[in-house]
């Protein structure tokens, strides 16, 4: 072991640093710690002529390690990466050296912004599933399901392509234009009349309808029929080319693709027929607004915009958050609209525009989220002091975590922008 007030000489990368050998002795079994041994000379770069210590490293960082052993302290500069730190403090054998508190909290904060940000950046989308069916080439039916698939999943791949999405975009459009058609349309449910008075059967009174016969325009209903059909061929082909047939089962737009096959064919069965499920016909015209869903599918003929991708993102970091939020609002809907309910039967104003419970609860969400339709408000002093609560309650509640949204909504923003540049910059390698 050399005396501790000797020197030693170092370079870094070019640089000359000196430093005591009791400095270097301050972490026992590190890499500086072993220079002082006598067998250093052999056992590491040492240049006799200039008695230094040679190192290929990079002299930024080394400076931080030296000055640990100066301390007992270690500190980075601010724009440190956090990798690059870990792999120096590993090669001096300093893993498991502490960071200050002053440096681990902007480090830590930065490193965790770097997770998050960077989850969804290389998300399998529609490519990688092309990816994987181009694995298949050399079968004739891998190389037809890849091309069918590009058909209708890559509208700018091929002329063919080009037209199909064209056609898609306009069944799309006439379904939805035909669901707005029917609302302006009479659909008729005729009674149908059973005679029960057999000795008499001229004698309206004694019959009783027993069903509907349910009518609608024929255009209509063949106009959809043919949309359906169309679709239905489409969802055939999508579902038999895809490669990964259990993520397309679970997309929730192919989902309410399948689903709005059901109403017309249902309809085409009780048309003409007599039923008592008058009901159900209603229920297949709420069914039938999944139509709408399939104009999202307008978004694969251009590039997604960069807001609605970094919109998505945040609603999913964020949704701890949102539904905390949610849950924040459902107590308060219940706790105002219960206490200025209950308020209203205490006083017993016979004017009190809350006839139920019910109505206070939506008295509640509109004061809360500062809609005031205005159709309910209270009428009694107490009842107005806990409407003003209520309201202040809400604004607070929508306002406070505005914030938060706004700073993830920045990162995801900032991260997909650098994401788009590397994209841009980067050059394919010559093959």
């Amino acid at each position: 072991m050399k005396p501790l007030e000797e020197k030693i000489f170092l370079n870094i990368g070019g640089l000359r640093y000196e430093t005591y050998a009791s400095t270097l002795q301050a972490f026992p079994g590190t890499k500086l710690c072993r220079l002082t041994e006598p067998q250093a000379a052999a056992t590491f770069d040492y240049d006799p002529d200039t008695q230094e210590f040679f190192f290929d490293r990079s002299s930024c960082l080394f400076e931080d390690v030296l000055n640990h052993y100066r301390t007992k302290q270690l500190h980075c500069p601010d724009l440190t990466c956090k990798s690059a730190l870990d792999e120096e403090l590993a090669f001096w054998g300093l893993s498991n050296a502490p960071l200050a508190p002053c440096c681990w909290q902007k480090l830590t904060i930065a490193e965790r912004q770097k997770e998050e940000y960077g989850i969804r950046e290389e998300e399998p989308e529609v490519a990688g599933l092309l990816d994987q069916a181009g694995r298949n080439q050399s079968a004739w039916r891998g190389r037809w399901q890849t091309r069918i698939w590009a058909m209708f999943e890559k509208p700018f791949s091929s002329l063919s392509a080009k037209g199909l999405a064209a056609v898609c975009l306009l069944f799309n459009i006439g379904i939805c234009c035909l669901f707005i058609a029917k609302a302006f349309e009479d659909t008729h449910f005729l009674p149908v009349y059973i005679l029960e008075n057999q000795t008499n059967p001229t004698s309206v009174l004694h019959t009783k309808a027993h069903g509907f016969f349910y009518v609608k325009p024929l255009f209509l209903l063949h106009s959809e029929l043919f949309c359906l059909l169309w679709f239905m061929l489409e969802f055939l082909l999508r579902l038999l080319s895809c490669p990964k047939k259990k993520e397309f089962l679970q997309s929730p737009l192919n989902v309410a693709d399948f689903l709005c096959l059901f109403p017309v064919y249902i309809e085409l069965f009780l048309y003409g027929h007599p039923t008592s499920h008058q009901r159900l016909l209603f229920w297949l015209d709420i069914l039938r607004a999944s139509y709408f869903f399939k104009l999202l599918k307008v978004l694969k003929l251009v590039e997604t915009p960069l807001m609605l991708r970094v919109l998505s993102y945040t609603s999913w970091a964020l949704l701890r958050e949102i539904i905390t939020l949610l849950l924040v609002l459902l107590f308060e809907i219940l706790f105002f609209g219960s206490l200025c309910y209950f308020v209203d039967i205490i006083e017993d104003n016979a004017e009190t525009p809350f006839g139920d419970i019910g109505s206070a609860f939506w008295w509640a969400v509109v004061t809360l989220t500062t809609v005031g339709y205005g159709d309910i408000v209270p009428i009694s002093l107490v009842g107005r002091m806990i409407g003003a609560c209520t309201a202040l309650c809400g604004v607070l509640t929508i306002i406070i975590p505005i914030p938060f949204f706004c700073i993830k909504f920045q990162g995801y923003y900032d991260a997909v922008m650098v994401k788009e540049k590397r994209k841009r910059q980067t050059v394919p390698l010559p093959s």
